[in-house]
């Protein structure tokens, strides 16, 4: 289990890095009026983790021990975007029929994040003594 850890956390260190690296990149590129790194990392991110789910699981033509699919789409992809693996599950729920809790983990996440952020802002804002 410790080994689990180690080789997440490290896959981890490498995600975050890219994240930073390519979120820079495009906003220095295409300016700061639109989130354009962040959407870069996140379709990328879930590019990614589709494409490394199938070719590494049991049939796939790179068969990966569950150790090094942890440490990528848990530690590495994980880091870089967190995203995909929201996206790799709710497709997971669909292929697995479960309609209604695919379109309730869409519904829950992005809602309940976007209103965790802004309570979390409205928060901090209270608490700096700032009252937006």
């Amino acid at each position: 289990m410790l080994k689990t850890y180690l080789m997440v956390m490290l896959g981890g260190c490498f995600g975050v890095s890219a994240r930073l690296w390519m979120s820079t990149a495009m906003q220095a590129r295409w300016g700061e009026d639109f989130p354009v790194g962040t959407v870069a990392v996140n379709i990328t991110g879930c590019f990614v983790i589709g494409l490394f789910a199938v070719l590494t699981a049991s049939e796939g033509i790179w068969a990966a021990s569950p150790l090094v699919r942890q440490a990528v789409i848990v530690g590495v992809l994980g880091g870089f975007t967190t995203f995909s693996s929201f996206s790799i599950q709710t497709l997971t729920l669909l292929k697995n029929g479960q309609l209604t809790a695919a379109v309730a983990n869409v519904f829950i996440s992005v809602l309940g994040c976007l209103l965790a952020t802004w309570a979390g802002m409205l928060l901090g804002g209270w608490m700096n003594g700032k009252s937006s």
